[in-house]
């Protein structure tokens, strides 16, 4: 399984059916969750957060320092991890970002960019990722 933790709801209707397009072009390739906690405090969302990611996981926090990745190698990875892992846990801070504690539960910090995104739009692209991912790893036409 796939979970994606994040901080905040989906406001925009745009963004919402977005994510409710991809969710569905990923049901044929994995089972994926995402589950939104509340905006709050930095300190907050810490422990929001650590009480919902599980240490048995494969962690992956979102993390603008993080290892940058192109497309294939993402693929990749998830693929590898996939091998020793059964789920994998995507993290989305808040709008302040991660706590460093947070950031020690992870086992890989991932970054698309060293640009910052609106964390609506960034659930949409991390969603078109991971699609993308599993089309590379299937061979399917899409990837380019």
């Amino acid at each position: 399984m796939i979970k994606i933790l994040c901080i905040g709801k989906i406001k925009e209707t745009f963004y919402q059916e977005a994510i409710k397009e991809y969710m569905k072009r990923l049901s044929k390739y994995h089972k994926v969750v995402i589950e939104e906690l509340p905006d709050s405090t930095k300190q907050k969302e810490e422990e929001l957060l650590l009480k919902k990611i599980n240490p048995k996981d494969y962690n992956i926090v979102l993390d603008i320092d993080g290892v940058m990745l192109d497309s294939i190698e993402l693929s990749n990875h998830l693929d590898k991890t996939f091998l020793n892992h059964s789920n994998i846990t995507f993290i989305i801070g808040g709008s302040d970002g991660l706590t460093d504690k947070v950031k020690q539960m992870a086992n890989f910090k991932l970054s698309f960019s060293k640009l910052t995104f609106p964390h609506q739009l960034f659930r949409v692209i991390l969603l078109e990722q991971i699609y993308r991912s599993f089309k590379i790893q299937n061979h399917e036409t899409y990837h380019k």
